[in-house]
């Protein structure tokens, strides 16, 4: 089997500086209920995005946390802020549909308000440090999510970008300790 080296996109001068949803499919592999980022509103290359969650009552995580008092999940705000820095990423390689992004670190994950329905999640993500070699992408972002301008949480996320052909072949269990976002 031969390893893909993933290709950077060269800029130009009319690089897109936002997304909408159609544009986020293309790019992201989540889909519902894990999509987690509705419209990109920022987009510098390989060094910061700014992308928004619009949150419904329609949420099904609504519907257990908390019948009484829905509260979106801290892990899910996490998520939402791997997926902006995700969006970034895969912007950035040729053959984006033929990798898939995971996790290889959250630090630092605080959580300073809760996020119910009817807020909208402003994310903000910079790029630490970016490392592109031959067959592998990485990546450290510090991520902060916001609702009117006020701090709901934060986390630094790490991630890889990994060939689907190499999951795929390690699904026998050679790779069991690496979850997907």
């Amino acid at each position: 089997m031969t390893e893909n080296t993933p290709v950077a996109i060269e800029a130009s001068p009319t690089a897109k500086t936002g997304m909408d949803i159609h544009e986020i499919l293309k790019i992201l592999p989540h889909r519902y209920p894990l999509l987690l980022i509705d419209r990109v509103l920022e987009l510098q290359r390989k060094e910061r995005i700014v992308a928004i969650k619009n949150v419904t009552i329609n949420e099904p995580f609504f519907t257990g946390h908390f019948p009484d008092f829905p509260v979106m999940p801290g892990v899910l705000i996490v998520e939402a802020i791997a997926q902006a820095g995700g969006a970034l990423l895969l912007t950035e390689i040729k053959d984006h549909q033929e990798k898939l992004i995971f996790f290889t670190g959250i630090e630092r994950a605080r959580f300073r308000r809760p996020v119910g329905p009817g807020d909208q999640l402003r994310i903000e993500v910079e790029v630490k440090n970016w490392r592109a070699v031959p067959g592998m992408v990485a990546a450290k972002m510090q991520g902060t999510a916001l609702v009117d301008g006020k701090r709901v949480a934060e986390a630094i996320v790490s991630c890889q970008l990994v060939d689907k052909d190499r999951v795929r072949g390690g699904a026998s269990g050679n790779n069991n300790d690496q979850a997907a976002e």
